[in-house]
């Protein structure tokens, strides 16, 4: 029997057009996904799809509906801010590739008449966009004084002019192939975008540009992603792109965990920002500093919710992470740990991390009301942890009455003889390695 229960997957957006981000605020330009993209996002789908939906794979997951989709077992969150439209298509790509079209997927209507699905039985999967006006969980850089500030404090500090100092030389080859655009440590996002796109869609940039140019500029992007979206204090601001989609994770394995809660696939459709925060507050960079950097189109991030090895009683996590469209996912541990992390000690360790009312807290970032805002989500994050091991005790009970039940060889109740009111109601950092691959 597989030993998952169910994951959480946070993938990035596949290959897009010129993306522009305000060095100061993060305010973004418009763009739009390319076929490429779409291409990235939906191999991602189809390696998910044999990865926890084959009964061939050791991550299988057992209930799972996997030939036309649950809507109650599998849910979607997109992130509709920054990129809102890429990353949109990336999660219908990668849904394709998820749940492919099947013949299944029919009606057989009154008349005896079956009509299939368009495209061969295309499935629909309801997606929920995340809006940033509206709910903050995937975009809180955006429109935050306190994370405007954390940007200043960074391109203030004697580390980040150290680094810019040392990078002249870069800055001075790659003038000539940005045309016009700043050429600056503080611009390091907006001139590898731009360098990596170019080379990735137009031939004739692609054979004028310096070897190692894309390479060194992909070294300081990392560095500068890196250094606005990380913090020393797993709580602080810089962190707060991963502080607030570790809610999500937090709620998603709680309802995993929880038998009378159908969710048991969640996939998180999001921008390379939470990725590094995450990679930050878990701790994993200590050991792999690699993962400190830009993840690449179509990576994906999951936590996987496992069942202890008898007779261990308790259920264990497990993070795993794909960087791209190459390979295959390679497991990482969180807070020092050499193996899977026990559920309720990964809730307690981020407990004080994590937002329990988003648009509250985040009003409150940076002001006098700090302090009751960590409080409250302490507060919530614990009733998260109770309600965690409450579903397992109650998990434990239904199974043992389960076992003991004795039932009749037919249907227990006749449902021809239901009353009407229960019949159913049908109504380093810039001179990295030349290996490393555009993202």
């Amino acid at each position: 029997m597989t030993d998952v229960l169910g994951v959480l997957v946070i993938a990035r957006n596949g290959d897009r057009t010129e993306y522009y981000q305000d060095p100061k605020t993060y305010e973004s330009s418009y763009t739009e996904s390319t076929a490429l993209g779409a291409a990235e996002s939906h191999q991602l789908g189809t390696f998910l799809r044999s990865t926890y939906m084959s009964p061939a794979s050791p991550s299988y997951i057992a209930n799972l509906k996997t030939d036309l989709v649950d809507t109650h077992e599998v849910h979607v969150h997109v992130k509709a801010g920054g990129e809102g439209t890429v990353i949109f298509d990336s999660a219908i790509a990668l849904l394709q590739g998820l749940f492919p079209p099947n013949p299944a997927n029919k009606i057989v209507l009154a008349n005896g008449t079956t009509v299939i699905a368009p495209l061969g039985g295309y499935q629909y999967v309801p997606i929920e966009t995340v809006e940033p006006f509206n709910d903050r969980s995937l975009e809180p850089w955006t429109n935050c004084p306190a994370f405007e500030q954390h940007i200043s404090n960074v391109y203030s500090s004697p580390e980040f002019k150290a680094t810019a100092r040392a990078a002249g030389p870069f800055f001075g080859a790659v003038r000539d192939y940005v045309f016009g655009r700043s050429t600056t440590l503080e611009n390091a996002w907006n001139i590898y975008d731009y360098v990596s796109t170019e080379l990735s869609h137009n031939k004739t940039y692609a054979h004028r540009l310096p070897p190692t140019l894309v390479e060194q500029a992909r070294g300081l992007a990392d560095y500068h992603e890196n250094a606005i979206f990380s913090d020393k204090d797993v709580g602080g601001i810089g962190n707060l792109a991963g502080r607030t989609v570790l809610h999500t994770v937090l709620e998603s394995l709680q309802r995993i965990a929880f038998n009378g809660d159908p969710l048991q696939f969640l996939l998180v459709e999001t921008s390379y920002q939470p990725f590094i925060s995450l990679f930050h507050m878990l701790e994993m960079t200590n050991e792999n500093p690699e993962l400190a950097a830009i993840p690449n189109y179509a990576s994906a991030l999951a936590f996987e919710l496992r069942r202890g090895p008898p007779p261990e009683d308790r259920d264990f996590v497990r993070i795993k992470f794909k960087n791209g469209t190459n390979g295959d996912f390679e497991t990482y541990h969180a807070f020092g740990h050499k193996a899977d992390i026990s559920a309720t000690e990964f809730i307690y360790k981020i407990r004080a991390s994590t937002y329990a009312s988003l648009q509250d807290d985040l009003f409150h970032i940076g002001s006098q009301n700090a302090t009751s805002s960590t409080v409250f989500a302490i507060l919530a994050a614990v009733f998260l942890l109770g309600m965690f091991i409450l579903s397992k005790f109650v998990k434990n009970a239904r199974a043992k009455a389960q076992s003991t039940r004795i039932r009749l060889a037919d249907d227990e109740v006749s449902h021809s003889h239901l009353p009407q009111s229960q019949h159913p109601n049908y109504g380093t950092v810039f001179n990295v390695g030349s290996g490393i691959a555009p993202f």
